[in-house]
Order: C-alpha cells, then sequence, then structure tokens
C-alpha cells in the first residue's frame, strides 16, 4: 500500500499551461490486494480432507487406545473412510503445484516438517513411529517436481493423466509384493526386492520395516502427478478468487500446520476426556 507521502494532502493547483498526463499518480493511488488469490475448490477440498483426517485418528485413538469397540471402523467402512482422505489430500497436493511460486522452499519446509514427524514419534512414542508417511513422500514428489518443472509442462496434460493413472493402478500392490488392478493383486513379484532395508521409500519394504504411517513412491506419486495432470485439464475453468473465511477454506489454508499439531491436541483432549471418566 502507498506510504503517507505517496500522496500529497492538499494537491497543488493545476498548471494552466500544462497538459495533465493521462493516469499520472495512478502508480501512487493504486492499492495492493489484501489477500493473494487462491483457488477456493481446492483450498476447500485440502480443509474437508483435513477435517475428515482428524476425525479420523481420532477414532483411531478411540478404538485402539480406548479400547472403543466399533467393527465397521475395522472393516470395510473405515478403509473406504482412510483412502477417501488419503486420495483427496494427494489429489489436492498435485493440482496446488500450479500455484505454487516457491517450489523448492515448500518442499523443503514439507520435507523438514516429515522428518520432524518422524524423529517425535520416534522419540516420544516409538510403538507409533512413522519412518515414510504422507508427508514424507508428498515432499519427495514435489522435490520430483521442482527439479522437473520445465519438462512437466512440455507433457501433454491427457497423456499425463493417462500414464500417471495406469501407472497407479498397476502398482498399486508393489509394497504388498505384487502387481495388479489397484488392491487386487494378480502377479508376486521378487522376494529377493524385499529383502534390503533400504528401498523402503521405493516401495520395498525389508521384512523388518516398520512405520504406522507408509505411502511410498511407489505407487502415491503417480496419483500425486496425477492431481497435477488432471489439474491441468481443469485450470481454464477454475478462477483464482480472494480468499474467504469459511470454514473448510481457511482450514485448507492452513492444512500443514494443523497436520503437525491436531495428534497431540487429539490425545490431550481425549486423556482429559479419560480423566474426568467420559470415556
Amino acid at each position: 500500500m502507498a506510504g503517507p507521502d505517496s500522496v500529497p494532502a492538499t494537491p497543488p493547483a493545476p498548471d494552466a499551461g500544462a497538459a495533465s498526463a493521462p493516469g499520472a499518480g495512478a502508480e501512487n493511488l493504486r492499492l495492493k490486494p489484501k489477500h493473494k488469490p487462491r483457488v477456493r475448490l481446492l483450498d476447500n477440498l485440502r480443509g474437508f480432507s483435513v477435517v475428515s483426517m482428524v476425525a479420523f485418528h481420532a477414532m483411531y485413538d478411540l478404538v485402539y487406545m480406548y479400547g472403543l469397540k466399533a467393527d465397521w471402523y475395522r472393516g470395510l467402512p473405515g478403509y473406504l473412510w482412510q483412502q477417501s482422505i488419503c486420495w483427496v489430500f494427494i489429489l489436492v497436493a498435485g493440482a496446488s503445484l500450479h500455484y505454487g511460486r516457491h517450489r523448492w522452499r515448500h518442499a523443503l519446509t514439507v520435507l523438514g516438517c516429515a522428518c520432524l514427524l518422524t524423529l517425535v514419534t520416534g522419540t516420544l512414542m516409538p510403538n507409533m513411529l512413522i519412518v515414510f508417511g504422507v508427508l514424507h513422500m508428498l515432499a519427495l514428489s514435489m522435490v520430483l517436481a521442482a527439479a522437473l518443472h520445465k519438462p512437466l509442462q512440455r507433457v501433454n496434460p491427457k497423456l499425463g493423466l493417462a500414464v500417471c493413472a495406469a501407472l497407479f493402478i498397476l502398482l498399486r500392490r508393489v509394497p504388498y509384493g505384487g502387481l495388479g488392478l489397484l488392491d487386487w493383486q494378480l502377479i508376486s513379484l521378487p522376494a529377493a526386492w524385499y529383502r534390503t532395508s533400504f528401498l523402503f521409500p521405493l516401495g520395498l519394504p525389508g521384512p523388518d520395516f516398520f512405520s504406522t504411517d507408509y505411502f511410498p513412491l511407489i505407487p502415491w506419486t503417480f496419483l500425486f502427478f496425477a492431481g497435477y495432470f488432471g489439474w491441468a485439464l481443469l485450470k481454464p475453468r477454475a478462477r483464482a478468487k480472494a480468499p474467504t473465511n469459511q470454514p473448510f477454506e481457511l482450514i485448507g489454508r492452513h492444512s500443514l500446520l494443523i497436520y503437525m499439531l491436531h495428534q497431540p491436541v487429539i490425545y490431550g483432549v481425549l486423556t482429559l476426556l479419560d480423566f474426568a471418566g467420559l470415556l
């Protein structure tokens, strides 16, 4: 915004012999937008996914830490709930690549948060250790996207979406030892591929690997880039607008912070409820 000296409080009288320049002073009077335009649809989808994630993890703690009986949560409905959160979150993250100007900074920030999560869970909650979770996968996918920014822009979006979707479907079972169609395994991969201790980021976990949250690059990075190419097809119809303070939209703009803090907050609330005899 222009400073107090940019526009005189009392404009000088115009010189009768001087021609008035069109638009004179426009630069001084122009106001900067209060908010950087954002795509509200992506913010709302991200915010809805975050709320759903918090509810899912609260339910997880109630079931597995406090013994709440909920057979539906342990079965197919709980699995579909968890998968819906993951898919939306990852697809939106890929789509958001179109709007980030500081690609490397954002990728390294997410990677730092992922490493902090590993450190905290490994130190304070070893039974809940997260070695390579969704944040790790997203961070490395963002690093790949930043490194390949120009080549990615030259890929036909329809072709990119088709290839990434096909690879995700075919490689979905790689972390479990095979190839197939999403959760239906049709072919088993060589067992020797799963005997190392350092290929878990690629989806080849060793026999002693443990992580309560595990999202390897294969297959999940292909879903991430499917979001990137898919949004390239939808982007012409999406208009960036000034953000509002609608609940899901507001949450979506602060998703990383909420992700990092939601579990300690859930633990704290449930501990208080348990202490009060309400659980």
